[in-house]
C-alpha cells in the first residue's frame, strides 16, 4: 500500500468555469471560460491573465490554448480566455478591442466572485490577439474606446505578452495580402478602406516619448510568413526608444503557429508572468 498526504489546499489543482457572458454589445451574446485555481480559501485574490486567440480578428476559438492556460490556473492565476465580435459579421474596427476593454472591466466588477486580484491584470495574445494585447496595453481607460457596460471600472492592465502580432496595420496597404492569413480590408473598416483607422488599430502608432508604459515581452517566429519578424523587432526598438521596459524572444525558424511553440516558451512567459505579479517570489 502506497501512503500520500491529502492536500487541503487544493494546491496545484484548477477549475474551468465555462461560458460566461460578459457583454451583449451589438445585440451578440460573448462569453469567456474562466480557468482559476482550485482552492477553498476564501480571501484568496489571484492574479488574472486575459488571453486572446488569434483568429484574423474574426471570432476567436478559446480552446486553441485552453489545456496550456491551464497550467497557468493550477500555478496561481486566474486566466480568462475571451471572445470579441467578428467583424465578418459586420462589427469592423475598434469592436474587437472595445469588446476587450469591456471583458477586463467586467472581470474587475466581478472581482470578488472569482477572487481576482484587480491590481494585478495582465494581457496575453496571439497573431491578432497579440495585436489586441498589445492595443491593451497603450491605449488604458481612453475614452473612445469605452463603452457603455461596467464603465466605471478600469480596463487597464499591468503587463503585456504578444506572440506574433501585427504592429503596423499600415503596412497591410503596401503589399499583397493573403486572404487566407489576413481579413479583407473592407470587412476590417467596415466598408472601404480606412488608412486612419488602420494606423490607430496599429500598436506602434501609440508609442511616443514621454509616456509611461507597463512591461512588454514580445515573441515572434523569424520564419513567420504571415506576420514578418520585422513587425516585432520594429515595435520593441521604437518602445526602448522610448524608455519602456521591453523584452523580444526570437523563435529560430519559428512560422505562424506550430513549431512556435514549446515547452521553453511557456516557461518564458510563465517567469514574465512571475516577476510582473510577485507569484515567483
Amino acid at each position: 500500500m502506497l501512503r500520500i498526504k491529502n492536500n487541503p489546499s487544493l494546491k496545484g489543482q484548477a477549475f474551468h468555469h465555462p461560458n460566461i457572458i460578459y457583454s451583449t454589445a451589438g445585440g451578440k451574446e460573448l462569453s469567456m471560460d474562466l480557468l482559476l485555481p482550485w482552492t477553498p480559501v476564501e480571501d484568496a485574490r489571484f492574479p488574472l491573465v486575459v488571453f486572446i486567440q488569434g483568429c484574423g480578428y474574426h471570432f476567436p476559438d478559446i480552446r486553441g490554448e485552453i489545456l496550456q492556460l491551464a497550467d497557468l490556473a493550477r500555478a496561481g492565476y486566474a486566466v480568462a480566455a475571451v471572445t470579441h465580435r467578428n467583424i465578418a459579421d459586420g462589427f469592423p474596427a475598434p469592436a474587437f478591442l472595445q469588446d476587450v476593454k469591456t471583458s477586463i472591466r467586467f472581470l474587475r466588477a466581478h472581482a470578488d466572485q472569482y477572487h481576482i486580484d484587480s491590481d494585478r491584470v495582465y494581457a496575453f495574445g496571439t497573431s491578432s490577439g497579440g495585436c489586441i494585447a498589445l492595443l491593451l496595453g497603450l491605449t488604458g481607460d481612453m475614452e473612445e474606446y469605452r463603452t457603455e457596460e461596467y464603465a466605471d471600472y478600469s480596463d487597464q492592465v499591468n503587463a503585456v505578452i504578444d506572440c506574433f502580432g501585427g504592429t503596423d496595420l499600415t503596412g497591410w496597404l503596401s503589399r499583397p495580402l493573403d486572404l487566407s492569413t489576413h481579413p479583407p480590408l473592407s470587412d476590417f473598416c467596415g466598408g472601404e478602406t480606412d488608412t486612419e483607422l488602420l494606423r490607430r488599430m496599429s500598436p506602434i502608432s501609440y508609442v511616443q516619448p514621454g509616456r509611461a508604459y507597463v512591461p512588454f515581452l514580445l515573441a515572434h517566429g523569424d520564419a513567420d510568413v504571415v506576420v514578418p519578424f520585422s513587425e516585432s523587432k520594429n515595435m520593441v526598438d521604437r518602445l526602448e526608444e522610448c524608455g519602456a521596459d521591453v523584452s523580444l524572444i526570437c523563435v529560430e525558424g519559428g512560422i505562424h503557429e506550430g513549431n512556435f511553440w514549446s515547452g521553453q516558451i511557456w516557461e518564458l512567459f510563465r517567469h514574465f508572468l512571475d516577476k510582473q505579479s510577485g507569484l515567483g517570489d
